[in-house]
């Protein structure tokens, strides 16, 4: 940006072009954000415009071919495949704690890049997450190996419940056990696939699938929210943020349209149709989209359709039963998936901030992750809410690889790093952060940063 420029002016110059409020206006415009239906593949498409990558892996300044290492990938070939011609800075940085990936990186090093990149988030070994992510990689080797079978044991029965509610509600004929096995299948199917979040985020794995029961694609979800929404919380590059547009406005802007002020209303209709609506979108792409169906289309696009199989084989109930009940079953689970969701600590006010008015400020990623999250006491407080409500929220965002039981492990030294670099790790009620997002929704003007709430 200019020098001289005042932030506001700016941003306000690119609002009037673009029609939303622009985080970081120094920066490019999105590519393809505001095209088509803001799917995952579409992202994907428009920030390798955006990152000066040349069709290989941008990390930092420095483009690599990682051709020959996609099958050999610890974490599993699709997160290269996926980002093929991407800057994976953010990516790199936060998924993997241990120094290896840094020294193997080297042997496909390829040219320095020809542009900046065109992301405002920096890395220095002083700063604070480069600095607690190495104090973590030491906690870490003193915890027991085992934490991690607390959160499968969850996982699983939340997995079991699911299936055995939803065959008992085609099986039973008395009223209220068919209506009590409906709603415990919905509330099991919904909290199984928020569990199954804290599987997609690692190396490939069986539980991750399970998030497909929704009808919805994990592999779309690993770029919504794993590459988009973890790495570039509350920014343009959000598609969390932008998914619903036109219909809700989580970026501030002027002149907002009227439906806008409605933005509770609209989501509480659309929420229980989202996972079925999200299933047929993809499916659309492969007549709209060029080769879609050879590139993205998987054999688990197809698990969402055993539970439906399971509860006829199960039950014996005819299909029309079945398949009633199937979808109330994902209806409301998605409802459930939407609502914890929406509240779990991002749309808010005095959360969605949006840059700064001095430019040479350039933030770093650690803590900006934490002023774009809030963390809830009533969900920290317990393992099963953690896992069904997106709980550690800040931890999980610094470190998404991690299983949600090792994250309670790190708070003594998450904190004593806070303090030190004076970063702004909150916590809201899950009550405030609900009044919150309605404010969030029709707000017209950005929050911006003090300089004294900054220490990059």
């Amino acid at each position: 940006m200019p020098p001289n420029v005042k932030y506001l002016d700016v941003a306000f110059q690119r609002e009037v072009e673009k029609k939303t409020h622009v985080s970081f206006p120094q920066l490019k415009y999105p590519s393809l954000r505001d095209e088509g239906l803001r799917d995952p593949i579409q992202w994907l498409m428009g920030k390798a415009m955006d990152d000066g990558a040349e069709g290989l892996w941008r990390v930092h300044n420095g483009l690599y071919d990682l051709e020959e290492f996609i099958q050999r990938h610890p974490g599993g070939a699709e997160w290269l495949e996926l980002t093929k011609g991407t800057d994976i800075t953010e990516a790199f940085e936060c998924h993997h704690i241990g120094p290896l990936a840094e020294k193997m990186l080297k042997n496909y090093y390829v040219r320095d890049a020809k542009t900046a990149r065109n992301s405002p988030f920096t890395f220095k070994e002083d700063g604070f997450y480069r600095t607690l992510k190495r104090t973590v990689r030491d906690e870490i080797e003193k915890l027991p190996t085992n934490l991690s079978n607390h959160t499968d044991m969850i996982m699983d029965g939340l997995l079991v419940t699911c299936l055995v509610a939803s065959a008992l509600s085609c099986w039973a004929t008395n009223y209220w056990l068919v209506m009590g096995s409906y709603i415990v299948a919905s509330v099991s199917l919904g909290w199984a696939v928020i569990a199954a979040h804290n599987y997609l985020h690692r190396r490939t794995n069986w539980r991750m699938y399970i998030f497909n029961l929704s009808l919805w694609s994990y592999r779309d979800f690993r770029v919504s929210h794993a590459l988009s929404h973890h790495l570039y919380p509350n920014t343009l590059m959000d598609l969390e943020v932008s998914a619903l547009e036109p219909l809700v406005y989580w970026n501030p802007m002027r002149n907002k349209p009227l439906w806008a002020y409605f933005a509770i209303v609209i989501e509480q209709l659309l929420f229980p149709f989202m996972f079925i609506l999200s299933f047929c979108k993809r499916m659309s792409l492969i007549f709209l989209r060029k080769d879609f169906f050879e590139k993205h289309i998987r054999w688990h696009d197809g698990v969402g359709l055993l539970l439906p199989l399971w509860m006829y084989l199960a039950s014996g109930a005819n299909l029309h039963t079945v398949m009633v009940n199937w979808i109330w079953i994902v209806c409301s689970a998605s409802f459930i998936f939407y609502t914890t969701g929406s509240n779990a600590a991002h749309h808010h006010p005095q959360i969605f901030k949006d840059g700064d008015e001095v430019s040479e400020v350039t933030p770093d990623w650690g803590m900006h992750e934490l002023e774009a999250v809030m963390d809830r006491h009533e969900v920290n407080s317990s393992s099963f809410r953690v896992l069904v409500m997106f709980g550690h929220h800040a931890l999980h965002h610094l470190f998404p690889t991690l299983d949600h039981a090792v994250l309670e492990h790190l708070y003594p030294v998450f904190l004593e790093h806070c303090e030190k670099f004076k970063a702004n790790f909150r916590y809201m009620s899950q009550f405030e952060l609900f009044i919150g997002q309605i404010k969030q929704s029709v707000k017209t003007k950005p929050t911006l940063l003090s300089e004294k709430k900054r220490a990059f």
